[in-house]
């Protein structure tokens, strides 16, 4: 059976506040859970005004205390950015504080512009077989091996589940040489989803941590009572990728009816190519899209994202969704 799951970007809305996205998380958190929902991930993005998870391992602190038994994690952690041993330091603690429960996915994208890169890392390297190597150096401070010479402190011992994370094909090879699950963002760039997933089954590797391949997609659900209120209720997430794409991103905008109506036929172009791995509508349309989605996939586990401007329109959209989609409340728990 399929598991669904949150993703979280922690948005920050046209005159809202980050205290007050910080406290919707943990409030959306705590419904998915009793939703039946296997895990919540927050993603890493820097130097966006609408995007309050920057400190990524700070607000899986703060999510896991509002929370009781499902799993917290990051979905992820741009790993180019840190130091292997501090991540290592920053998800043991977590580890410590939340025993079971944690998760850390792991991508080589900056989740930044150049500008905030360089002033995250102070030095750029984009040799791209830094990406493995720092895997399997984070592996060896949780394993406590030996290897590096340092033992991580919080870290050694940690019970910390590693994810490859990506959107293209490379992330799927190092997944499958690496024997670890995989996630792929297909929610906003589900070009190469087919591919990545064939490539990753195909070379998986059996490791100590898996012995088949586990996959898992990013997957736009945006569920009201009516397929009409649902696709209103779109629009602040498609006025979102429009504006990011053209360079011109901000704070989460409120939805605005007959918005498709004002774009260009390249505008409308890219949201239907960016969005084509997406459930917008109704129950029963989330659910006949998310079971054909399924269908041709096979993915193991939905990564959902629900991008709505009115926290109560999206807990109410996330309990459609998952009645729709006959997710067992108890599981949670």
């Amino acid at each position: 059976m399929t598991k669904f799951a949150l993703l979280d970007l922690v948005p920050v809305t046209e005159g809202g506040t980050v205290a007050q996205s910080l406290a919707n998380a943990a409030d959306i958190a705590r419904h998915v859970e009793a939703l039946g929902f296997t895990r919540y991930w927050v993603a890493e993005h820097h130097g966006m005004a609408g995007i309050a998870s920057a400190a990524t391992s700070i607000v899986i602190g703060h999510v896991a205390a509002a929370t009781t038994t499902f799993r917290v994690g990051a979905g992820g952690i741009m790993l180019p950015n840190h130091s292997p041993l501090v991540i290592a330091e920053q998800f043991g603690t977590l580890d410590a504080l939340y025993p079971g429960r944690i998760d850390l996915g792991l991508g080589r994208a900056p989740g930044s512009d150049q500008r905030v890169a360089q002033a995250l890392r102070r030095t750029l390297n984009t040799d791209p077989n830094d990406f493995p190597r720092d895997v399997l150096e984070l592996q060896s401070y949780f394993a406590d091996d030996g290897q590096t010479g340092i033992s991580a402190t919080p870290g050694a011992g940690a019970d910390v589940q590693l994810y490859i994370l990506g959107s293209s094909l490379y992330g799927a090879q190092v997944a499958a040489a690496l024997g670890l699950p995989y996630a792929f963002a297909s929610h906003f760039a589900p070009q190469a989803l087919d591919d990545a997933l064939k490539i990753y089954r195909d070379q998986f590797r059996p490791s100590a941590v898996l012995d088949r391949p586990y996959a898992m997609a990013g997957f736009n659900i945006i569920a009201a009572d009516t397929d009409d209120e649902a696709e209103y209720l779109a629009t602040s997430m498609e006025q979102s990728f429009v504006r990011l794409r053209t360079g011109n991103p901000g704070k989460m905008p409120p939805p605005l009816r007959g918005y498709r109506d004002t774009l260009d036929p390249q505008g409308n172009a890219l949201l239907d190519g960016v969005l084509s791995a997406s459930a917008i509508g109704s129950g029963a349309t989330v659910r006949d899209k998310v079971a054909a989605f399924v269908d041709r996939t096979g993915v193991d586990e939905l990564i959902v994202a629900s991008s709505v401007f009115d926290h109560a329109a999206r807990k109410r959209g996330l309990t459609i969704a998952a009645q729709a989609l006959a997710l067992d409340p108890v599981a949670a728990q």
